[in-house]
């Protein structure tokens, strides 16, 4: 009862109604502490100054929610799969966590509605919801404790909104599996990743390359070193299975070894 009380109370009157509105809509709870939600909204671009110069904005509730998330989705695969390894886990986890998934779970909720940007769009909108939405589960975290935001991401989130079964069909980690297919045939592999050029120094861009046997093969471009080097590796397999994968790359060493035996 008085729950329900304090859901009407403050949903309908006070100055922060409507943003206890948004977060029982969103999540299907009243927040004790609203300043962190509103607060997990203001993406960097859009950061309040304070009158000694401190910007304030969502990247540190961000940092907290992708702990959070990352420890909740471990505890989540660890029971929901008891027969799997380490390996197929850890890849699974990768998945859900990514910001690809996180920035649709964002949108299919309708957290992307509330987010307040600057940006103007391109790069530097990417990942601002699904940046958004590790916020919004550190501020989960802070005002309702461990327990309580475990049970709502597996309860409402991921079993309304995620799909398991396409997850696990589904290849995200191509640089893993382009490493693990040269250690079988005793390649060399080595990234070469450095900023681009022409970028603003306020969103920086990374240009990464792929170099099996001295050989140039593969390039990709991301907003951190990882993400280039996954677009990076993505672009020489090209495919979401290991034998197709392995063909494009025995194809690619047939068209090297007529240069070896013409050089020799």
């Amino acid at each position: 009862m008085f729950d329900f009380l304090r859901r009407t109370v403050r949903r309908n009157y006070g100055q922060d109604k409507e943003y206890f509105r948004i977060i029982d809509e969103l999540f299907g709870f009243v927040p004790h502490n609203i300043e962190l939600y509103k607060l997990a909204l203001i993406h960097k671009s859009a950061s309040l100054v304070l009158p000694d110069g401190r910007h304030i904005n969502n990247e540190r509730l961000e940092f907290l929610g992708d702990a959070v998330i990352e420890a909740v989705t471990s505890d989540y695969l660890y029971i929901e799969f008891p027969d799997e390894q380490e390996g197929f886990l850890t890849q699974l986890r990768s998945k859900i966590v990514s910001r690809q998934s996180l920035n649709a779970i964002a949108h299919t909720i309708g957290l992307d509605r509330y987010v307040i940007s600057n940006s103007t769009g391109g790069a530097n909108l990417k990942h601002i919801y699904g940046d958004a939405f590790e916020a919004m589960i550190g501020a989960i975290y802070l005002d309702q404790g461990y327990e309580f935001v475990n049970r709502l991401l597996i309860n409402r989130i991921y079993y309304r909104h995620l799909n398991i079964d396409s997850l696990t069909g589904e290849e995200t980690d191509f640089k893993s599996r382009l490493i693990e297919w040269c250690q079988k045939t005793h390649r060399t592999i080595v990234f070469e990743t450095v900023h681009g050029a022409g970028y603003s120094s306020a969103h920086p861009v990374f240009e990464a390359t792929v170099i099996i046997d001295g050989m140039s093969v593969g390039r990709g471009v991301g907003e951190s070193k990882k993400e280039a080097e996954q677009h990076a590796a993505g672009s020489v397999s090209g495919a979401l299975s290991d034998e197709a994968c392995g063909d494009l790359l025995d194809r690619m060493d047939r068209l090297y070894r007529p240069q070896q035996r013409g050089v020799s």
